[in-house]
């Protein structure tokens, strides 16, 4: 069934315009191509501008929907919307400040920057975290750094869509070179994640690199596709989504239904393991690529589709508006979406010093840099970019031999048990425990089958804590036991096992009635 949409495509034009200044050859570029400062500066505006727009659009449904969300289901753009946001609720932008943590420290470190810079940056941050940047936060705040912290073994969150999400700062320094776009990702991505959670990142960062120089976005998905090694769970199934937009090209819900059919389950994230609102990299990411493709070129279409997949819906519109923001320039962005934009972009993002118009201007800064690195050159009013087809990273998977197959609810305190027995190669133990500003931290000692296996330590700082109270992989198949001591007991702060998640080396099998 064809789709009607609200608001009439009024990009054509732009599009046009685009081609003619940029000299682009559709659907391939040319191995060289140029562009005039003014538009290399218009589309990397464009892709910050339609990052915040669409993160906004897809705010109010945020993790309401484990479904996709019908049209019946009206999500409003109202005047003022994004300037509520950075006033009533900036954690909004976790998308945003993300990246322009990694942007402040390219800008003033340079483009060597070591990768303890970002992880200092990122780890002493004041602003809130979630998932697999908020475990690899404690991992490097713990002394664990990058790569570590961002392990699987390490961070049981490694193949969410944290990196994915704030991976447009990579793109936008690298405009048509997605080779340079995936170095630029592989130390930041992998502070917190690693094998899809990674390659969410890299896909990202190549499209948006690509769409400096192509306005085909059927090119742009598939070229950009090519950053990722064809082995991954994550490479299947992006080409699943591209075959199936050919097969069903006016029918995304189709598209939604046979992604969730085939990949709609988490097994790494053990707040995704079995549960609706999945947060895993691979089906997000999925939810980017159908905006794009649904959207045909549409902003309004793209972060509409993008936001009506569900899951994680201000993030995905949020990336696919960015990439679409590059190809379109900031110009090219229709004026009623701009309109809420400008009440804010000399407004510093919270938690940062950075407005978006900073942002353009750093970004811009980089990516001139980038181009000279990468044997292009930059003239006084032009720029010309050297454009080779992308190579796919290295092959890496987490949780490879691990399968959840089971998932118990506790009610448990430190202290007030004995062991906690389980069957399998891994466990999750999830817990609960008081958050406040007392300064006070557990240790805890952990026994695994009569040893000591760590001392953990969970800090009540919100900005510190340890996501997990325990988690162990790569275990002999068979029972295993656990104890555990609280070193530094405090009556505040009791510590409530709720749930133990538990992995074997194989699904359990399917028992037909």
């Amino acid at each position: 069934m064809k789709r009607s949409w609200i608001i009439p495509l009024l990009v054509l034009g732009a599009l046009s315009v685009s081609c003619v200044q940029n000299k682009v050859k559709v659907p391939g570029p040319p191995l060289e191509t140029t562009l005039s400062k003014d538009v290399l500066l218009d589309k990397i505006k464009g892709g910050w501008a339609g990052q915040t727009i669409g993160c906004t659009y897809g705010g109010p449904t945020e993790f309401r929907y484990s479904t996709f969300i019908n049209d019946n289901i009206p999500i409003e753009w109202p005047d003022h919307r994004i300037q509520w946001y950075y006033d009533n609720a900036p954690g909004l932008y976790d998308d945003v400040y993300m990246d322009l943590t990694f942007v402040d420290v390219f800008d003033k470190e340079g483009l060597d920057a070591p990768i303890e810079s970002f992880a200092k940056a990122f780890s002493s941050a004041n602003y809130p975290l979630w998932h697999a940047n908020q475990a690899a936060r404690y991992n490097i705040q713990q002394g664990l750094m990058p790569p570590e912290s961002g392990f699987w073994m390490n961070n049981p969150h490694s193949d969410d869509i944290d990196f994915q999400i704030e991976a447009d700062y990579a793109g936008l320094m690298a405009p048509g070179m997605p080779d340079a776009a995936s170095h630029f990702a592989d130390g930041i991505g992998h502070m917190m994640n690693y094998g899809d959670g990674w390659y969410g990142g890299v896909y990202v960062a190549a499209m948006y690199s690509l769409a400096f120089i192509s306005d085909d976005i059927g090119f742009i998905t598939s070229e950009a596709l090519k950053s990722i090694p064809s082995e991954s769970k994550y490479y299947k199934c992006m080409s699943d989504v591209i075959s199936w937009h050919k097969e069903y090209p006016d029918n995304w819900e189709i598209t939604w239904g046979l992604v969730e059919r085939k990949w709609g389950f988490d097994i790494g994230c053990p707040d995704g393991v079995y549960g609706s609102l999945n947060i895993d990299a691979v089906i997000n990411s999925a939810y980017i690529l159908m905006g794009l493709l649904y959207g045909e070129g549409d902003f309004y279409k793209t972060i509409d589709v993008a936001t009506r997949c569900g899951k994680d819906s201000d993030c995905n519109p949020a990336s696919a508006g960015g990439i679409l923001g590059v190809i379109l320039g900031y110009e090219g962005i229709p004026e009623y979406w701009k309109k809420n934009l400008y009440e804010v972009e000399d407004r510093n993002f919270a938690y940062t010093d950075i407005s978006l118009n900073k942002a353009y201007r750093m970004s811009f800064d980089q990516a001139l840099k980038v181009i000279e690195r990468y044997g292009g050159n930059v003239g006084e009013d032009s720029v010309t970019i050297k454009y080779k087809t992308p190579e796919a990273v290295r092959l890496e998977q987490g949780f490879e031999g691990h399968w959840p197959v089971s998932r118990e609810g506790l009610d448990l305190f430190v202290g007030d048990f004995d062991a906690i027995t389980f069957n399998g190669n891994g466990i999750v133990l999830s817990y609960r425990m008081p958050m406040d500003n007392s300064g006070y931290s557990a240790q805890v000692e952990v026994y695994l089958d009569g040893k000591l296996d760590q001392t953990v330590i969970l800090p009540t700082n919100n900005n510190k804590r340890r996501l997990e109270l325990y988690h162990k992989y790569g275990l002999p198949i068979g029972e295993h036991r656990i104890s555990m001591k609280v070193l530094n007991p405090d009556r505040l702060h009791p510590i409530e096992i709720v749930s133990k998640l538990v992995y074997s080396d194989a699904p359990l099998p399917i028992k037909h009635q």
